[in-house]
């Protein structure tokens, strides 16, 4: 009944190895009248990429994602979390986000709903934690109570693109919907080429030194004289609600 898409560090890797990336039942096609589904691409890039310093195991850096009908982890550490679920049946969205990563909505070429982003402070984003036991109450740990949540009715073509932070701090909206304009069609191959375009496109202006980021914007905004991008873990999901068939 669900398709769910679900981002953040550490939380997902848990469950990577055993979920599947995309739904291959989800096709495109005309009418209303039947279940939605969600083809799903994904791309990213580690902050360390270009060291040459791969992580074993890891997603892309610290930023993890998976695509699934179901979910379960329970692992140390702390992450953001943004979730995407749709109801196929009353093509509804629902949407959970708790921290800096988060989601775009975009129909007809223009945002038509989007996640808030949520901060302690500056570059101190709302976060789960499970703590160790020497660390319970030193470090910042956010119930998932304090989640953004939101639903609404999606139409057949819109496009919802789920991404960490180290997209939204480099590319502002303006350049992402300029990248969704290449998306002509809910192929797998369309939409994953989309995707990687939009996940390069912010791995080569995070390592821009005279680029005027969205984080450089913020950074000014709170009193630091700060420019360039920022050289972050990056990862995309890209999805178009599509007519779902067994």
């Amino acid at each position: 009944m669900f398709s769910v898409l679900s981002y953040g560090r550490l939380v997902a890797r848990a469950v990577l190895g055993g979920l599947s990336q995309t739904d291959p039942r989800a096709g495109g096609g005309g009418g209303s009248g039947g279940d939605y589904g969600l083809v799903t691409a994904g791309c990213g890039f580690g902050k360390d990429f270009r060291k040459g310093l791969l992580k074993k195991g890891a997603c892309y850096g610290d930023d993890a994602c998976f695509v699934a009908r179901h979910r379960s982890a329970d692992v140390l550490g702390s992450s953001t979390a943004c979730i995407v679920v749709l109801d196929r049946t009353s093509h509804r969205l629902h949407t959970a986000n708790l921290g800096d990563s988060g989601f775009l909505v975009v129909r007809g070429g223009e945002v038509v709903h989007r996640s808030d982003e949520q901060q302690h402070y500056f570059n101190t984003p709302f976060q789960l934690s499970i703590a160790p036991p020497e660390a319970e109450g030193v470090v910042l740990s956010d119930s998932p109570d304090a989640a953004d949540s939101t639903s609404f009715d999606v139409q057949l073509g819109d496009i919802i693109l789920t991404a960490t932070d180290g997209l939204f701090d480099n590319m502002p909206d303006y350049m992402i919907l300029q990248e969704l304009k290449k998306l002509k069609n809910s192929n797998y191959e369309s939409i994953q080429q989309t995707a990687r375009s939009i996940a390069e496109q912010a791995h080569e202006l995070a390592y821009d030194p005279n680029y005027m980021s969205p984080f450089a914007q913020f950074a000014c905004d709170n009193g630091l004289n700060v420019r360039g991008g920022k050289p972050d873990d990056i990862t995309v999901l890209l999805s178009i609600v599509a007519e779902y068939t067994d």
